[in-house]
Protein backbone atom coordinates (compact mmCIF):
# COMPACT_ATOMS: atom_id res chain seq x y z
CA UNK A 1 0.00 0.00 0.00
CA UNK A 2 1.09 3.04 -0.70
CA UNK A 3 1.78 6.24 2.00
CA UNK A 4 -1.15 7.40 3.13
CA UNK A 5 0.31 10.56 4.32
CA UNK A 6 2.00 10.56 0.98
CA UNK A 7 -1.37 10.34 -0.88
CA UNK A 8 -2.74 13.15 1.22
CA UNK A 9 -0.31 15.57 0.78
CA UNK A 10 -0.87 14.42 -3.13
CA UNK A 11 -4.72 15.43 -2.38
CA UNK A 12 -4.25 18.34 -0.95
CA UNK A 13 -1.43 20.06 -3.43
CA UNK A 14 -4.19 19.37 -6.29
CA UNK A 15 -6.98 20.53 -4.18
CA UNK A 16 -5.11 24.12 -3.34
CA UNK A 17 -3.69 24.24 -6.77
CA UNK A 18 -7.71 23.95 -8.39
CA UNK A 19 -8.84 26.33 -6.30
CA UNK A 20 -6.59 28.82 -6.48
CA UNK A 21 -5.78 28.47 -10.80
CA UNK A 22 -9.31 27.41 -10.95
CA UNK A 23 -12.05 28.43 -9.16
CA UNK A 24 -10.89 31.70 -7.80
CA UNK A 25 -7.71 33.02 -9.98
CA UNK A 26 -7.06 36.03 -7.66
CA UNK A 27 -4.04 37.08 -9.60
CA UNK A 28 -6.60 38.09 -12.88
CA UNK A 29 -8.45 40.28 -10.77
CA UNK A 30 -8.77 44.16 -10.39
CA UNK A 31 -8.74 47.25 -8.14
CA UNK A 32 -9.52 45.69 -4.25
CA UNK A 33 -9.79 42.36 -5.19
CA UNK A 34 -6.63 41.96 -7.42
CA UNK A 35 -3.85 39.75 -5.88
CA UNK A 36 -1.80 42.69 -4.93
CA UNK A 37 -4.13 44.85 -2.71
CA UNK A 38 -4.96 45.81 0.80
CA UNK A 39 -2.43 44.53 3.24
CA UNK A 40 -0.97 42.51 0.34
CA UNK A 41 0.21 45.71 -1.63
CA UNK A 42 1.76 46.92 1.66
CA UNK A 43 3.95 44.26 2.14
CA UNK A 44 5.20 44.13 -1.56
CA UNK A 45 5.39 47.70 -2.54
CA UNK A 46 9.19 47.80 -1.62
CA UNK A 47 9.54 45.94 -4.74
CA UNK A 48 8.27 48.12 -7.31
CA UNK A 49 9.39 51.07 -5.44
CA UNK A 50 13.37 49.47 -5.43
CA UNK A 51 12.92 48.13 -8.82
CA UNK A 52 10.97 49.86 -11.06
CA UNK A 53 10.34 53.78 -9.29
CA UNK A 54 13.94 53.92 -7.72
CA UNK A 55 12.28 55.54 -5.11
CA UNK A 56 11.78 54.27 -1.79
CA UNK A 57 11.87 57.46 -0.08
CA UNK A 58 9.22 59.91 -1.53
CA UNK A 59 7.27 57.45 -2.88
CA UNK A 60 6.14 59.90 -5.56
CA UNK A 61 4.38 56.86 -7.53
CA UNK A 62 2.28 56.09 -5.05
CA UNK A 63 -0.98 58.04 -5.99
CA UNK A 64 -0.42 57.38 -9.19
CA UNK A 65 -0.75 53.54 -8.34
CA UNK A 66 -3.42 53.84 -6.19
CA UNK A 67 -5.33 56.25 -9.24
CA UNK A 68 -4.33 53.52 -12.03
CA UNK A 69 -4.90 50.01 -10.47
CA UNK A 70 -7.02 50.78 -7.44
CA UNK A 71 -4.92 48.33 -4.96
CA UNK A 72 -6.49 50.29 -1.99
CA UNK A 73 -8.88 53.03 -1.69
CA UNK A 74 -6.09 55.79 -0.67
CA UNK A 75 -2.57 55.63 -0.06
CA UNK A 76 -1.91 54.50 3.36
CA UNK A 77 0.51 52.06 3.04
CA UNK A 78 2.96 54.81 4.04
CA UNK A 79 3.22 58.18 6.22
CA UNK A 80 5.73 60.75 7.11
CA UNK A 81 7.24 60.32 10.81
CA UNK A 82 7.33 63.46 12.66
CA UNK A 83 10.51 65.59 11.73
CA UNK A 84 11.00 64.08 8.69
CA UNK A 85 10.64 64.90 4.78
CA UNK A 86 10.08 61.45 3.16
CA UNK A 87 7.80 58.34 3.52
CA UNK A 88 8.27 55.50 5.92
CA UNK A 89 6.20 52.35 4.67
CA UNK A 90 3.77 51.01 7.11
CA UNK A 91 4.81 47.45 6.80
CA UNK A 92 8.37 45.45 7.55
CA UNK A 93 10.14 44.45 4.76
CA UNK A 94 10.25 40.84 5.54
CA UNK A 95 7.66 39.54 3.11
CA UNK A 96 8.83 41.59 0.15
CA UNK A 97 12.04 39.60 0.42
CA UNK A 98 10.96 36.42 0.00
CA UNK A 99 8.77 37.31 -2.88
CA UNK A 100 11.66 39.02 -4.36
CA UNK A 101 12.64 36.17 -6.88
CA UNK A 102 9.19 35.69 -8.22
CA UNK A 103 8.59 39.13 -8.61
CA UNK A 104 12.62 39.44 -10.86
CA UNK A 105 10.77 36.35 -12.69
CA UNK A 106 7.64 38.42 -13.55
CA UNK A 107 9.85 40.97 -14.39
CA UNK A 108 12.07 39.88 -16.87
CA UNK A 109 9.20 38.15 -18.44
CA UNK A 110 6.37 40.79 -18.43
CA UNK A 111 7.85 43.02 -21.63
CA UNK A 112 8.51 39.95 -23.43
CA UNK A 113 4.98 38.86 -22.76
CA UNK A 114 3.58 42.24 -24.01
CA UNK A 115 2.60 43.26 -20.33
CA UNK A 116 3.68 46.64 -19.15
CA UNK A 117 6.48 46.15 -16.76
CA UNK A 118 4.92 48.19 -14.23
CA UNK A 119 4.81 45.89 -11.15
CA UNK A 120 1.41 45.36 -11.61
CA UNK A 121 0.28 44.04 -14.37
CA UNK A 122 -0.74 39.94 -14.57
CA UNK A 123 2.56 38.37 -14.65
CA UNK A 124 3.59 40.20 -11.32
CA UNK A 125 0.01 38.88 -10.02
CA UNK A 126 0.46 35.60 -10.97
CA UNK A 127 4.37 35.04 -9.95
CA UNK A 128 3.40 36.03 -6.34
CA UNK A 129 0.13 34.01 -6.62
CA UNK A 130 2.23 30.97 -7.57
CA UNK A 131 4.81 31.29 -5.19
CA UNK A 132 2.16 31.88 -2.23
CA UNK A 133 1.04 27.98 -3.79
CA UNK A 134 4.32 26.68 -3.70
CA UNK A 135 5.66 28.11 -0.53
CA UNK A 136 2.16 26.53 1.29
CA UNK A 137 2.80 23.25 -0.42
CA UNK A 138 6.57 23.04 0.53
CA UNK A 139 5.17 24.21 4.26
CA UNK A 140 2.74 21.19 4.10
CA UNK A 141 5.54 18.87 3.07
CA UNK A 142 7.75 19.75 5.78
CA UNK A 143 4.60 19.05 8.47
CA UNK A 144 4.03 15.75 6.86
CA UNK A 145 7.61 14.95 7.35
CA UNK A 146 7.38 15.78 10.70
CA UNK A 147 4.71 14.44 11.57
CA UNK A 148 5.17 10.90 10.09
CA UNK A 149 8.19 9.78 12.29
CA UNK A 150 6.54 10.53 15.83
CA UNK A 151 2.52 10.06 15.01
CA UNK A 152 2.10 7.68 11.78
CA UNK A 153 1.17 7.51 8.42
CA UNK A 154 -2.85 7.97 9.13
CA UNK A 155 -2.53 10.47 11.79
CA UNK A 156 -0.01 12.86 9.78
CA UNK A 157 -2.48 12.41 6.67
CA UNK A 158 -5.99 13.25 8.54
CA UNK A 159 -3.96 16.18 10.15
CA UNK A 160 -3.34 17.41 6.36
CA UNK A 161 -6.87 16.50 5.20
CA UNK A 162 -8.36 18.66 7.86
CA UNK A 163 -5.94 21.54 7.96
CA UNK A 164 -6.25 21.68 4.18
CA UNK A 165 -10.43 20.97 4.01
CA UNK A 166 -11.59 21.75 7.56
CA UNK A 167 -9.42 25.14 8.24
CA UNK A 168 -8.53 28.53 6.72
CA UNK A 169 -5.53 27.43 5.83
CA UNK A 170 -7.00 26.79 2.21
CA UNK A 171 -8.08 30.46 2.10
CA UNK A 172 -4.56 31.73 3.08
CA UNK A 173 -2.96 29.19 0.88
CA UNK A 174 -5.31 28.92 -2.22
CA UNK A 175 -6.41 32.64 -2.45
CA UNK A 176 -4.48 34.98 -0.22
CA UNK A 177 -1.23 33.66 -1.15
CA UNK A 178 0.14 37.35 -1.10
CA UNK A 179 -0.49 38.05 2.79
CA UNK A 180 2.15 36.90 5.60
CA UNK A 181 0.61 34.20 6.50
CA UNK A 182 1.39 31.52 4.37
CA UNK A 183 4.46 31.97 4.16
CA UNK A 184 5.22 32.56 7.94
CA UNK A 185 3.40 28.72 8.71
CA UNK A 186 6.18 27.02 5.83
CA UNK A 187 9.17 28.95 8.25
CA UNK A 188 7.23 27.50 10.84
CA UNK A 189 7.51 24.04 9.77
CA UNK A 190 11.08 24.77 8.80
CA UNK A 191 11.78 25.70 12.37
CA UNK A 192 10.19 22.30 13.36
CA UNK A 193 12.51 20.69 11.30
CA UNK A 194 15.48 22.46 12.51
CA UNK A 195 14.89 22.52 16.36
CA UNK A 196 14.88 18.55 17.07
CA UNK A 197 17.90 17.89 15.01
CA UNK A 198 19.64 20.60 16.59
CA UNK A 199 19.00 19.29 19.88
CA UNK A 200 19.91 15.18 18.60
CA UNK A 201 23.06 16.71 16.88
CA UNK A 202 23.78 20.47 17.93
CA UNK A 203 26.40 22.02 14.90
CA UNK A 204 26.69 25.56 13.90
CA UNK A 205 24.76 25.60 10.54
CA UNK A 206 21.52 24.45 12.58
CA UNK A 207 22.06 26.98 14.95
CA UNK A 208 23.09 30.11 11.80
CA UNK A 209 19.92 28.10 10.46
CA UNK A 210 17.36 28.43 13.06
CA UNK A 211 17.92 32.04 14.39
CA UNK A 212 17.88 32.70 10.47
CA UNK A 213 14.66 31.42 10.41
CA UNK A 214 13.57 33.36 13.59
CA UNK A 215 15.19 36.54 11.87
CA UNK A 216 12.86 36.42 8.42
CA UNK A 217 9.84 35.77 10.42
CA UNK A 218 10.15 38.37 12.98
CA UNK A 219 11.50 40.84 9.48
CA UNK A 220 8.03 39.64 8.24
CA UNK A 221 5.81 40.43 11.09
CA UNK A 222 7.70 41.95 14.47
CA UNK A 223 5.27 39.65 16.72
CA UNK A 224 6.77 36.51 15.01
CA UNK A 225 9.37 36.52 17.54
CA UNK A 226 7.61 34.87 19.61
CA UNK A 227 8.66 31.89 17.38
CA UNK A 228 12.30 32.05 19.17
CA UNK A 229 10.41 30.26 22.06
CA UNK A 230 10.48 27.11 20.45
CA UNK A 231 14.15 26.17 20.04
CA UNK A 232 14.79 28.03 23.67
CA UNK A 233 12.24 25.72 25.30
CA UNK A 234 12.14 22.42 23.45
CA UNK A 235 12.55 19.55 25.69
CA UNK A 236 12.34 21.82 28.63
CA UNK A 237 10.45 20.33 31.53
CA UNK A 238 8.95 23.06 34.58
CA UNK A 239 11.89 21.37 37.10
CA UNK A 240 14.54 22.04 38.38
CA UNK A 241 16.44 19.03 37.12
CA UNK A 242 15.62 20.19 33.50
CA UNK A 243 16.87 23.67 33.53
CA UNK A 244 19.70 22.74 35.22
CA UNK A 245 20.22 20.70 32.67
CA UNK A 246 19.85 23.13 29.76
CA UNK A 247 22.11 25.47 31.15
CA UNK A 248 24.74 23.01 31.26
CA UNK A 249 23.94 22.47 27.32
CA UNK A 250 24.59 26.08 26.39
CA UNK A 251 27.66 26.75 29.08
CA UNK A 252 29.05 23.95 26.41
CA UNK A 253 27.30 25.36 23.03
CA UNK A 254 27.12 28.82 24.03
CA UNK A 255 29.12 30.07 20.96
CA UNK A 256 26.06 28.41 18.57
CA UNK A 257 23.93 30.51 20.52
CA UNK A 258 26.02 33.55 19.52
CA UNK A 259 26.10 32.67 15.84
CA UNK A 260 22.11 31.78 16.32
CA UNK A 261 21.79 35.38 16.99
CA UNK A 262 24.30 36.97 14.06
CA UNK A 263 22.18 34.49 11.35
CA UNK A 264 19.04 36.24 13.18
CA UNK A 265 20.16 39.61 13.39
CA UNK A 266 21.14 39.67 9.90
CA UNK A 267 17.77 39.76 8.79
CA UNK A 268 16.48 41.58 11.36
CA UNK A 269 18.41 44.89 11.35
CA UNK A 270 17.35 44.98 7.45
CA UNK A 271 14.72 46.95 8.69
CA UNK A 272 16.37 49.40 11.09
CA UNK A 273 18.67 50.54 8.66
CA UNK A 274 15.55 51.17 5.76
CA UNK A 275 14.06 52.94 8.80
CA UNK A 276 17.05 55.41 8.75
CA UNK A 277 17.70 55.57 5.28
CA UNK A 278 13.88 56.86 4.99
CA UNK A 279 13.61 59.06 7.94
CA UNK A 280 17.17 59.19 9.43
CA UNK A 281 15.49 57.46 12.35
CA UNK A 282 16.64 53.91 13.84
CA UNK A 283 13.32 52.42 15.21
CA UNK A 284 10.10 54.34 13.69
CA UNK A 285 6.61 52.71 14.58
CA UNK A 286 4.67 52.76 11.85
CA UNK A 287 1.83 51.27 12.61
CA UNK A 288 1.18 54.98 13.85
CA UNK A 289 -2.52 55.17 16.26
CA UNK A 290 -2.86 51.60 16.31
CA UNK A 291 -1.43 49.33 19.02
CA UNK A 292 -1.98 46.77 21.43
CA UNK A 293 -3.95 46.17 24.67
CA UNK A 294 -1.76 44.11 27.08
CA UNK A 295 -3.71 44.28 30.14
CA UNK A 296 -7.03 43.83 28.17
CA UNK A 297 -6.44 41.66 25.19
CA UNK A 298 -9.48 40.81 22.99
CA UNK A 299 -9.53 37.13 23.83
CA UNK A 300 -12.84 36.36 23.60
CA UNK A 301 -13.91 38.07 20.41
CA UNK A 302 -10.69 36.66 18.97
CA UNK A 303 -11.70 33.33 19.94
CA UNK A 304 -15.54 33.26 19.63
CA UNK A 305 -17.10 36.09 18.32
CA UNK A 306 -19.50 36.44 15.26
CA UNK A 307 -17.28 39.27 13.52
CA UNK A 308 -14.02 36.84 13.01
CA UNK A 309 -13.93 34.62 15.99
CA UNK A 310 -11.22 31.58 14.84
CA UNK A 311 -12.78 28.99 16.53
CA UNK A 312 -16.45 29.88 15.31
CA UNK A 313 -14.75 29.97 11.57
CA UNK A 314 -12.41 27.02 11.90
CA UNK A 315 -13.67 24.65 14.49
CA UNK A 316 -12.42 21.85 13.92
CA UNK A 317 -9.00 23.30 14.99
CA UNK A 318 -10.54 22.61 18.32
CA UNK A 319 -9.06 19.31 17.92
CA UNK A 320 -5.93 20.39 17.75
CA UNK A 321 -6.57 22.63 21.43
CA UNK A 322 -7.64 19.11 22.84
CA UNK A 323 -4.60 17.14 21.48
CA UNK A 324 -2.29 18.55 24.07
CA UNK A 325 -2.82 16.41 26.27
CA UNK A 326 -1.90 13.62 24.13
CA UNK A 327 0.86 15.06 22.55
CA UNK A 328 2.02 15.56 26.41
CA UNK A 329 2.12 11.48 26.08
CA UNK A 330 3.46 11.00 22.98
CA UNK A 331 6.37 13.42 21.85
CA UNK A 332 6.99 14.48 25.93
CA UNK A 333 10.07 16.96 24.36
CA UNK A 334 7.57 19.02 22.32
CA UNK A 335 5.19 19.66 24.48
CA UNK A 336 6.34 22.13 26.34
CA UNK A 337 7.54 24.34 24.34
CA UNK A 338 4.65 24.29 21.84
CA UNK A 339 2.32 24.74 24.79
CA UNK A 340 4.26 27.94 26.25
CA UNK A 341 4.30 28.96 22.72
CA UNK A 342 0.85 28.63 21.62
CA UNK A 343 -0.59 30.48 25.18
CA UNK A 344 1.76 33.60 24.21
CA UNK A 345 0.63 33.30 20.43
CA UNK A 346 -3.32 33.54 21.42
CA UNK A 347 -2.50 36.31 23.86
CA UNK A 348 -0.22 38.66 21.51
CA UNK A 349 -2.61 38.21 18.48
CA UNK A 350 -5.77 39.15 20.21
CA UNK A 351 -3.87 41.97 22.45
CA UNK A 352 -4.00 44.28 18.80
CA UNK A 353 -5.85 46.25 19.04
CA UNK A 354 -7.30 45.95 15.55
CA UNK A 355 -8.09 42.15 16.45
CA UNK A 356 -10.63 41.29 13.53
CA UNK A 357 -7.61 42.10 10.91
CA UNK A 358 -9.22 43.66 8.49
CA UNK A 359 -11.36 41.79 6.35
CA UNK A 360 -9.88 38.38 7.81
CA UNK A 361 -11.88 34.59 7.16
CA UNK A 362 -11.77 33.87 10.26
CA UNK A 363 -8.18 34.68 12.06
CA UNK A 364 -5.86 35.01 9.36
CA UNK A 365 -3.29 35.33 12.02
CA UNK A 366 -3.27 32.61 13.69
CA UNK A 367 -2.97 30.70 10.29
CA UNK A 368 0.70 30.81 10.43
CA UNK A 369 0.71 28.68 13.74
CA UNK A 370 -0.92 25.82 12.24
CA UNK A 371 2.65 24.27 11.49
CA UNK A 372 3.07 24.12 15.28
CA UNK A 373 -0.62 23.03 16.20
CA UNK A 374 -0.39 20.31 13.53
CA UNK A 375 1.70 18.05 16.23
CA UNK A 376 -1.27 18.24 19.14
CA UNK A 377 -3.77 17.90 16.39
CA UNK A 378 -1.92 14.90 15.25
CA UNK A 379 -1.44 13.62 18.54
CA UNK A 380 -5.23 13.73 18.82
CA UNK A 381 -6.22 11.81 15.83
CA UNK A 382 -4.07 9.18 16.77
CA UNK A 383 -5.51 8.96 20.23
CA UNK A 384 -9.01 8.75 18.59
CA UNK A 385 -7.95 6.00 15.29
CA UNK A 386 -6.44 3.75 18.46
CA UNK A 387 -10.98 3.81 19.86
CA UNK A 388 -12.67 3.10 16.60
CA UNK A 389 -16.48 4.25 18.24
CA UNK A 390 -14.60 7.76 18.73
CA UNK A 391 -12.94 7.68 15.34
CA UNK A 392 -16.62 7.19 13.90
CA UNK A 393 -17.59 10.26 15.72
CA UNK A 394 -15.33 12.65 14.65
CA UNK A 395 -15.57 11.29 11.17
CA UNK A 396 -19.08 12.93 11.05
CA UNK A 397 -17.86 16.06 12.89
CA UNK A 398 -14.84 16.47 10.33
CA UNK A 399 -17.32 16.01 6.82
CA UNK A 400 -19.35 18.57 8.32
CA UNK A 401 -16.88 21.04 9.45
CA UNK A 402 -15.12 20.15 5.65
CA UNK A 403 -18.21 21.46 4.11
CA UNK A 404 -18.91 24.36 6.25
CA UNK A 405 -15.28 25.60 5.61
CA UNK A 406 -15.50 25.00 1.89
CA UNK A 407 -19.09 26.91 2.17
CA UNK A 408 -16.80 29.96 3.85
CA UNK A 409 -14.55 30.20 1.50
CA UNK A 410 -16.99 29.95 -1.70
CA UNK A 411 -19.25 33.02 0.77
CA UNK A 412 -16.27 35.01 1.09
CA UNK A 413 -15.08 35.41 -2.64
CA UNK A 414 -18.78 34.74 -4.32
CA UNK A 415 -21.46 35.13 -2.02
CA UNK A 416 -22.87 36.91 1.19
CA UNK A 417 -19.82 36.34 4.06
CA UNK A 418 -18.30 39.71 4.15
CA UNK A 419 -15.01 39.26 6.36
CA UNK A 420 -14.44 41.35 8.95
CA UNK A 421 -18.06 42.74 9.11
CA UNK A 422 -20.20 39.79 10.32
CA UNK A 423 -22.73 40.20 13.22
CA UNK A 424 -24.55 37.17 15.07
CA UNK A 425 -27.81 38.13 13.35
CA UNK A 426 -26.44 37.56 9.80
CA UNK A 427 -24.23 35.38 11.12
CA UNK A 428 -26.97 33.24 11.01
CA UNK A 429 -29.40 34.72 8.71
CA UNK A 430 -26.99 33.12 5.88
CA UNK A 431 -25.17 30.16 7.13
CA UNK A 432 -25.30 27.24 4.96
CA UNK A 433 -27.03 29.50 2.52
CA UNK A 434 -26.40 30.12 -0.95
CA UNK A 435 -28.64 32.56 -1.98
CA UNK A 436 -28.62 35.84 0.45
CA UNK A 437 -31.06 39.09 -0.21
CA UNK A 438 -28.71 42.81 -0.48
CA UNK A 439 -31.45 43.23 2.43
CA UNK A 440 -29.74 40.61 4.47
CA UNK A 441 -26.62 43.21 4.78
CA UNK A 442 -28.07 45.58 6.92
CA UNK A 443 -28.18 43.08 9.98
CA UNK A 444 -24.65 43.57 9.82
CA UNK A 445 -25.25 47.09 11.53
CA UNK A 446 -28.54 46.56 13.70
CA UNK A 447 -28.01 42.86 14.47
CA UNK A 448 -31.47 42.47 14.80
CA UNK A 449 -34.28 40.92 13.00
CA UNK A 450 -37.81 40.61 13.55
CA UNK A 451 -38.84 37.02 12.23
CA UNK A 452 -42.20 36.02 13.73
CA UNK A 453 -45.43 36.50 12.50
CA UNK A 454 -46.88 40.04 10.32
CA UNK A 455 -50.07 39.33 10.43
CA UNK A 456 -51.52 41.34 13.10
CA UNK A 457 -49.06 44.59 11.99
CA UNK A 458 -49.73 47.84 12.74
CA UNK A 459 -48.95 50.78 11.28
CA UNK A 460 -47.72 53.73 13.25
CA UNK A 461 -46.30 56.59 10.78
CA UNK A 462 -46.50 56.42 7.06
CA UNK A 463 -44.16 59.55 5.45
CA UNK A 464 -44.82 60.28 1.80
CA UNK A 465 -42.43 63.15 1.81
CA UNK A 466 -44.72 65.36 -0.77
CA UNK A 467 -44.55 68.74 0.95
CA UNK A 468 -40.97 68.93 1.04
CA UNK A 469 -39.38 72.46 0.20
CA UNK A 470 -38.52 72.63 -3.27
CA UNK A 471 -34.34 72.71 -2.83
CA UNK A 472 -35.20 68.89 -1.11
CA UNK A 473 -37.69 67.47 -3.57
CA UNK A 474 -36.46 65.47 -6.05
CA UNK A 475 -38.27 64.79 -9.34
CA UNK A 476 -38.85 62.07 -10.97
CA UNK A 477 -39.66 60.75 -7.31
CA UNK A 478 -39.43 57.02 -6.09
CA UNK A 479 -43.36 57.41 -5.37
CA UNK A 480 -46.12 60.60 -5.91
CA UNK A 481 -44.73 63.70 -7.12
CA UNK A 482 -41.71 64.26 -4.98
CA UNK A 483 -38.95 62.34 -2.58
CA UNK A 484 -36.63 63.90 -0.22
CA UNK A 485 -33.28 64.46 -1.34
CA UNK A 486 -30.16 64.09 0.81
CA UNK A 487 -27.00 65.65 -0.33
CA UNK A 488 -24.11 67.59 0.97
CA UNK A 489 -26.21 70.53 2.09
CA UNK A 490 -29.13 68.67 2.88
CA UNK A 491 -28.27 65.76 5.33
CA UNK A 492 -30.87 64.95 7.65
CA UNK A 493 -34.47 64.71 7.41
CA UNK A 494 -36.83 65.87 10.09
CA UNK A 495 -37.07 63.77 12.83
CA UNK A 496 -40.51 61.83 12.91
CA UNK A 497 -42.25 60.88 16.02
CA UNK A 498 -44.82 58.47 17.48
CA UNK A 499 -45.87 58.60 20.96
CA UNK A 500 -45.93 55.11 22.71
CA UNK A 501 -45.68 53.29 25.76
CA UNK A 502 -44.13 50.22 27.42
CA UNK A 503 -46.93 47.29 26.80
CA UNK A 504 -47.84 48.78 23.52
CA UNK A 505 -45.39 46.97 20.76
CA UNK A 506 -43.14 44.11 21.24
CA UNK A 507 -41.19 44.90 17.92
CA UNK A 508 -40.98 47.77 15.34
CA UNK A 509 -39.56 48.02 12.02
CA UNK A 510 -38.28 51.48 9.97
CA UNK A 511 -38.72 51.21 6.61
CA UNK A 512 -37.46 53.56 3.66
CA UNK A 513 -37.55 53.46 -0.15
CA UNK A 514 -34.16 54.71 -1.11
CA UNK A 515 -31.82 54.99 -4.32
CA UNK A 516 -28.59 56.37 -5.42
CA UNK A 517 -26.14 56.66 -8.20
CA UNK A 518 -23.21 57.03 -6.76
CA UNK A 519 -21.00 54.77 -4.55
CA UNK A 520 -19.88 55.49 -1.07
CA UNK A 521 -17.21 52.78 0.32
CA UNK A 522 -16.32 54.18 3.40
CA UNK A 523 -18.62 52.59 6.12
CA UNK A 524 -18.54 55.47 8.29
CA UNK A 525 -19.95 57.68 5.34
CA UNK A 526 -23.21 55.57 4.23
CA UNK A 527 -26.38 56.94 5.23
CA UNK A 528 -27.92 55.85 8.14
CA UNK A 529 -31.86 54.85 9.03
CA UNK A 530 -32.42 55.25 13.18
CA UNK A 531 -34.75 54.19 14.96
CA UNK A 532 -34.79 55.14 18.76
CA UNK A 533 -36.69 54.61 22.05
CA UNK A 534 -36.64 58.06 24.03
CA UNK A 535 -37.94 58.74 27.32
CA UNK A 536 -38.24 62.69 26.95
CA UNK A 537 -34.64 63.76 25.96
CA UNK A 538 -32.58 60.60 26.80
CA UNK A 539 -31.91 57.56 24.04
CA UNK A 540 -33.32 54.40 25.79
CA UNK A 541 -32.85 51.94 22.72
CA UNK A 542 -31.33 52.90 19.20
CA UNK A 543 -31.04 50.63 16.52
CA UNK A 544 -29.89 52.28 12.73
CA UNK A 545 -28.66 50.34 9.74
CA UNK A 546 -26.50 51.95 6.45
CA UNK A 547 -28.58 52.00 3.55
CA UNK A 548 -25.56 51.63 0.77
CA UNK A 549 -25.02 48.32 2.38
CA UNK A 550 -27.90 46.78 0.47
CA UNK A 551 -28.51 49.44 -2.22
CA UNK A 552 -27.79 48.53 -5.93
CA UNK A 553 -26.63 51.62 -8.12
CA UNK A 554 -29.86 53.29 -9.81
CA UNK A 555 -32.12 50.73 -8.49
CA UNK A 556 -34.51 51.71 -5.59
CA UNK A 557 -35.18 49.26 -3.27
CA UNK A 558 -36.99 49.37 0.26
CA UNK A 559 -34.86 48.97 3.39
CA UNK A 560 -35.80 48.02 7.08
CA UNK A 561 -34.35 48.40 10.15
CA UNK A 562 -36.13 46.14 13.10
CA UNK A 563 -35.73 46.70 16.78
CA UNK A 564 -37.16 45.06 20.02
CA UNK A 565 -39.04 47.08 22.50
CA UNK A 566 -36.71 47.61 25.59
CA UNK A 567 -37.97 47.15 29.12
CA UNK A 568 -36.55 50.21 30.49
CA UNK A 569 -39.36 53.19 30.40
CA UNK A 570 -40.46 55.02 26.93
CA UNK A 571 -42.43 57.60 26.04
CA UNK A 572 -42.10 58.13 21.96
CA UNK A 573 -40.28 56.63 19.26
CA UNK A 574 -38.00 58.31 16.77
CA UNK A 575 -37.56 57.92 13.29
CA UNK A 576 -34.91 59.74 11.06
CA UNK A 577 -32.15 59.52 8.23
CA UNK A 578 -28.69 61.00 8.46
CA UNK A 579 -26.30 61.09 5.22
CA UNK A 580 -22.98 62.19 6.01
CA UNK A 581 -21.48 62.36 2.55
CA UNK A 582 -21.78 64.72 -0.24
CA UNK A 583 -23.51 61.62 -2.80
CA UNK A 584 -26.85 61.99 -3.82
CA UNK A 585 -29.37 60.17 -1.91
CA UNK A 586 -33.66 60.19 -2.60
CA UNK A 587 -35.67 58.76 -0.34
CA UNK A 588 -39.43 57.66 -0.06
CA UNK A 589 -42.07 56.14 1.19
CA UNK A 590 -41.06 56.15 5.08
CA UNK A 591 -42.83 53.97 7.37
CA UNK A 592 -42.90 53.08 11.08
CA UNK A 593 -44.49 49.56 11.31
CA UNK A 594 -45.92 47.21 14.63
CA UNK A 595 -45.27 43.58 15.48
CA UNK A 596 -47.28 41.93 18.11
CA UNK A 597 -45.07 39.48 18.93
Amino acid sequence: MKSPSRLAWFFCSVFILLVSFGYYPKWNKKGTEALLSWDAYGYYIYLPAVFIHHDLKDLRFGEGIIKEFQPTIAFDQAFRPPGSNHYVLKYSSGMALQELPFFMAAHALAKPLGYPDNGLSEPYQFAIQLGGVLVGLLGLALVRRALVPRFGEWPAALTMIVLVLGSNYLEYAAIGGAMTHIWLFTWYAVLLTLTPSFYRRPTMGRAVAIGAVVGIMTLTRPTEILAALLPLCWGLRPTAAAFRERFLFWGRYWPYGLWALVGGAAFVLIQPLYWHYASGNWIVYSYQDQGFSWLLPHLWEGLFSYRAGWLLYSPLLFTALFGFGALRRQVPEAFWAMLVFTILFIYVTFAWDIWWYGGSLGQRAMVQSYAVLAWPMAAALRWLLARPKAALAYAVVALLGFYYNIWMTHQAHRGGLLTGEMSRAYFWHIVGRYNVSRNARLLLDSNSEYTGSTKDTRVLLTEDFEQQPAEMCATPALAGKCSLVLDKDHQNSPDFSVDLKPGDVKWLRASVQARTDEPVWNTWDMTQLFITFRKGDKVVKEKSVRLQRALELGWASTLPVDIKAPQEPYDRVTVKLWHPNTTRLVVDELRLEAFPQ
